[in-house]
């Protein structure tokens, strides 16, 4: 069964601080982890009525299965990756796991 970490990412309180460090520090941080199938980063452009979101990114982190994501994420370049958040995430951070069906 694949399974995936879903982050989102609420408004910085500075974008362009935000996206920064989340090219520079935060991407090449989790670039380190391994047994990841698949990653999909986007930033929100709005919601479908038009109006905006109160998402400003989103990361979603595939696994082929939930031994393979326990791997990775109590791997020492997963806990450094999760404690990363705190860093630079400053309109919050919302992080669950979702089956994937």
């Amino acid at each position: 069964m694949a399974i995936k970490i879903n982050v989102q990412y609420g408004h910085p309180t500075d974008p362009d601080a935000f996206e920064k460090y989340y090219a520079e520090t935060h991407l090449p941080l989790a670039a380190q982890m391994t047994g990841i199938s698949r990653m999909e980063l986007c930033k929100v452009v709005g919601t479908p009525d038009g109006s905006p979101s109160d998402v400003y990114r989103t990361a979603e982190l595939w696994w082929d299965s939930p031994e393979d994501m326990e791997k990775t994420m109590s791997s020492p370049e997963g806990q450094a990756t999760v404690a990363d958040l705190a860093n630079f995430a400053t309109g919050g951070v919302n992080v669950f796991i979702s089956t994937v069906d």
